[in-house]
C-alpha cells in the first residue's frame, strides 16, 4: 500500500503494507490463513526458483548486527530496517564456510523498539551484545542492555539520552537520526568509545570511555569528550569533499551553499592495514560511495593522513544510492568478518530499494580486510521484494477457483543524477506484477509469470495500485490502476488475457494525487462501484450506474462516510488505501491504510452511505495473524512525520 510523508511514501510503509497482505489473504480467503497459520505458502521466481522466506516483508534501509537471538551460544543476524523501523531476525545454522539462514519472526517481539538507527554491540565485554539505538526526539543515545539468560531480553539502562562530560559538565552526546556514528574501541583500552559528527557537520568528536581507567571494568558508560576534531580532517558543508590535516586552529568553517542540502554521515571503525590503529569509512548522505580513511596517526592520537574514494579497491566499489552505511560482521561462519552495506537514507524518491543490501566476502583477516563482492541482494532475493511501497490484491484471474497474487509498488530504483546545484535526483518507475497460484485452495503456491503487467513499466509511472474487473462489456477481466497523479489507467483483456494499456485517464477521473481504487458493490445493487483513496487522507465514492460488466460511474462525494485517516499532529496527509469486505452472509467493513502507518477498521456501513461510518477497536482481533507471523502486526514505528 502507498502510504506517505508529505510528497514521499512514510518510512512505516513496508511494515505495515506486510500486515495489509496478510489482511486480504485473511478477508479474500479463510482457507488461505488458516492454511498458512503452520506451512507459510510457498512462492517461486526467477525461472521457478523457490524462495527461501518469500514472507519476510523486503528490504530496504537496513542496518545489522550479530546477536545470539535463540539462545543456543551461535551468533544469528539481526536486520533492522529504517523503511517502517522493522526488526528481523535469522537464525544461524552456524556452518563453517556457509551462508545458511533461517527467518525467525517470532522473535523479533522480544527486541525493544528502535527507531532511525541502531547499533549492536556488547559494551560491558560479558558475551551478550546490547544495542545503542538513536532517542527519538531527544537528538542523543539510549542504550538497551542484554540481560539474556535462556530467553533473549533487553533491558534500557540508558533514557532519555547518554552524556558526555564537555567542560566539566555531562551534556547530551550529541546524534541525531541523520547521522550513524561509529562505537567502538578506539584506544584499546578494553571499553567501547564513540565517534559522531558534531553539530554543523565539519569535525568528528571523539567521546572517550573512561569506564576502563575509573572503574577497571567495561560496563560502564562514562564518556567524555577527549577532542574536537579526531583525525584531524573536515568534510564540507556542501557535499563529501574531505579536508586533511586541518581542525579548529586557524580554521575558517565553510560557507553554507545558497540551497543547503541535507547533511549526514555514516561511519564504521575498523582496521585497514593491520596497524592496530582503527582506520574509518564514511559515508554521506547523496552520496553513493564510502571513503576509507587511512589513521596514520595512533591510539591516542589519530592522524588521517590519505584516503580512498573507491572502496572497497578488490572489486565492485561501493556505488549504492543513496548513503551506504556498513556492519562488520562474520555472515560465513569462517571466524572472519565480512562486510554488509545497504543504503541509510529511507526516502523513497531518493534510494535503491531492489538490490540495497550488499555483501562483500572477506577473504583477508579482519584487521586487513581483503573484500569480494557476493552479492547486491544479500537476503532479500529470497524475499518477495517490489521494491518500495508494495500493494498487493488477490485476485482469481485465470478463473480457477484459485485466488492469484498481483502486487503494485511505489517503483524500483533506475538511477540517480545530480542538477546544476549538485542537488540529489533519483529515478524510479512501477509496475504491477502477477503471481499466479499452482496449488490448492488448501495449500496455495505462487509463482511469478509476469513481472510487468501491461507493460506499465517503461511508461514511468509511479504508486501503481491494482483492482479488476470486466471495464468495456466484453466479458473479459480488465484492470484499473491507481497512481501518483490521482487518475486511472485502464489496462484492457484482449480476450487471451493479455493486457494492453488503453489509456492513463480513464473516465476524467482525477482525485488529485495517488490514487488507490478498490471496485466494489456497495449499496447491494450487483453493479460493482468505484472507491478511490488518495493522499488526503479521505475516500472518493463513485456509483456504477451501469452494470457490473459494463460500468458508468458517477460522482458522489469525496468524503464516503466521513473516512479521514490524515493525523494533522503529523502530517498534512493521509493517503487513504480502502478495502471493503465482508466475511461470509456478513455486514460490509472496511479497512483502510494510512500514512502514518496504521490501518482504520470502520463498521456501520451499509445503509449508511451518506452517514458516518464507525471506528472500531476491534481490528486487532479481526487480524490475528500472531500464529502465522509468530508476531502481531504492530506499527512499531511510531512515526512522526517528514524529517529532512
Amino acid at each position: 500500500m502507498l502510504i506517505t510523508n508529505h510528497h514521499k511514501p512514510s518510512k512505516a510503509v513496508k511494515s505495515i503494507r506486510y500486515c495489509f497482505l496478510i489482511f486480504i489473504f485473511l478477508t479474500g480467503s479463510f482457507a488461505f490463513l488458516k492454511a498458512q497459520q503452520h506451512q507459510p505458502a510457498k512462492v517461486y521466481e526467477n525461472d521457478q526458483t523457490l524462495l527461501k522466506f518469500p514472507w519476510a516483508g523486503g528490504m530496504n534501509a537496513m542496518q545489522f548486527g550479530a546477536v545470539d537471538i535463540d539462545r543456543d551460544g551461535l551468533k544469528d543476524l539481526v536486520a533492522f530496517d529504517r523503511v517502517g523501523n522493522r526488526i528481523m531476525c535469522f537464525l544461524n545454522s552456524g556452518i563453517y564456510n556457509t551462508i545458511d539462514y533461517v527467518y525467525a519472526p517470532q522473535y523479533a517481539k522480544l527486541f525493544p523498539e528502535l527507531s532511525d538507527w541502531a547499533i549492536f554491540k556488547d559494551y560491558d565485554m560479558d558475551g551478550r551484545t546490547d544495542i545503542f539505538a538513536y532517542s527519538p526526539g531527544w537528538a542523543g543515545i539510549q542504550v538497551f542492555k542484554n540481560v539474556s539468560e535462556s530467553t533473549l531480553k533487553f533491558k534500557r539502562v540508558v533514557y532519555p539520552y547518554l552524556t558526555s562530560v564537555q567542560e566539566n559538565m555531562p551534556v547530551n552526546l550529541l546524534v541525531t537520526e541523520a547521522d550513524y556514528p561509529a562505537i567502538a574501541d578506539v584506544d584499546y583500552d578494553g571499553d567501547l568509545d564513540i565517534l559522531s559528527f558534531w553539530g554543523f557537520g565539519s569535525f568528528v568528536n571523539y567521546h572517550r570511555n573512561l569506564s576502563m581507567e575509573k572503574y577497571g571494568n567495561a560496563d560502564s558508560l562514562d564518556y567524555h569528550l577527549e577532542e574536537y576534531c579526531w583525525g584531524r580532517f573536515a568534510e564540507s558543508n556542501e557535499s563529501n569533499a574531505l579536508y586533511l590535516d586541518t581542525c579548529f586552529t586557524g580554521y575558517k568553517p565553510f560557507a553554507k551553499p545558497e540551497n543547503e542540502r541535507h547533511t549526514g554521515s555514516t561511519f564504521l571503525m575498523l582496521d585497514l592495514n593491520r596497524d592496530s590503529v582503527l582506520d574509518l569509512l564514511l559515508g554521506d548522505v547523496d552520496y553513493p560511495a564510502l571513503f576509507a580513511l587511512h589513521n596514520g596517526g595512533t591510539r591516542e592520537e589519530a592522524f588521517i593522513t590519505s584516503f580512498d574514494t573507491i572502496y572497497p579497491t578488490t572489486t565492485y566499489d561501493i556505488r549504492l544510492f543513496s548513503m551506504p552505511v556498513a556492519a562488520y560482521i562474520d555472515v560465513n561462519n569462517d571466524f572472519v568478518n565480512d562486510l554488509l552495506v545497504s543504503t541509510f537514507d529511507p526516502t523513497f524518491d531518493k534510494s535503491e530499494n531492489k538490490h540495497s543490501v550488499w555483501l562483500y566476502l572477506n577473504t583477508g583477516s579482519n584487521d586487513s580486510p581483503f573484500l569480494i563482492r557476493e552479492t547486491r541482494s544479500f537476503l532479500q532475493s529470497e524475499m518477495i521484494d517490489r521494491g518500495m511501497g508494495a500493494y498487493p490484491v488477490l485476485f482469481d484471474w485465470n478463473s480457477d477457483g484459485l485466488d492469484d497474487l498481483f502486487i503494485g509498488d511505489y517503483g524500483f530504483y533506475l538511477y540517480s543524477y545530480y542538477d546544476e546545484f549538485k542537488r540529489l535526483y533519483s529515478v524510479h518507475s512501477s509496475k504491477i506484477a502477477y503471481y499466479q497460484n499452482t496449488g490448492t485452495a488448501q495449500a496455495p503456491e505462487f509463482m511469478l509469470m509476469d513481472d510487468d503487467v501491461g507493460d506499465l513499466f517503461e511508461k514511468g509511472y509511479l504508486g501503481l495500485i491494482p483492482a479488476f474487473g470486466d471495464m468495456d462489456g466484453d466479458g473479459n477481466t480488465d484492470m484499473l490502476a491507481g497512481y501518483a497523479e490521482g487518475k486511472l489507467i485502464l489496462v484492457t483483456n484482449d480476450g487471451n488475457n493479455n493486457l494492453i494499456f488503453t489509456t492513463d485517464h480513464y473516465g476524467d477521473i482525477d482525485v488529485g494525487d495517488f490514487s488507490a481504487p478498490q471496485l466494489y458493490d456497495l449499496d447491494g445493487d450487483g453493479a460493482r462501484d468505484l472507491i478511490i483513496g488518495e493522499k488526503k487522507g479521505n475516500l472518493n465514492y463513485y456509483h456504477n450506474d451501469g452494470t457490473d460488466n459494463n460500468p458508468v460511474f458517477s460522482f458522489v462525494t469525496d468524503s464516503l462516510g466521513k473516512v479521514n485517516v490524515t493525523d494533522y499532529m503529523l502530517s498534512y496527509d493521509g493517503y487513504s488505501t480502502p478495502w471493503f469486505f465482508r466475511i461470509g452472509n456478513g455486514p460490509t467493513q472496511l479497512v483502510v491504510g494510512s500514512e502514518q502507518g496504521k490501518i482504520f477498521h470502520f463498521t456501520n456501513i451499509d445503509g449508511n452511505l451518506n452517514g458516518k461510518f464507525t471506528l472500531t477497536d476491534g481490528l486487532d482481533e479481526l487480524l490475528d495473524t500472531t500464529s502465522f507471523l509468530g508476531q502481531g502486526c504492530t506499527d512499531r514505528s511510531r512515526h512522526r512525520g517528514y524529517k529532512p
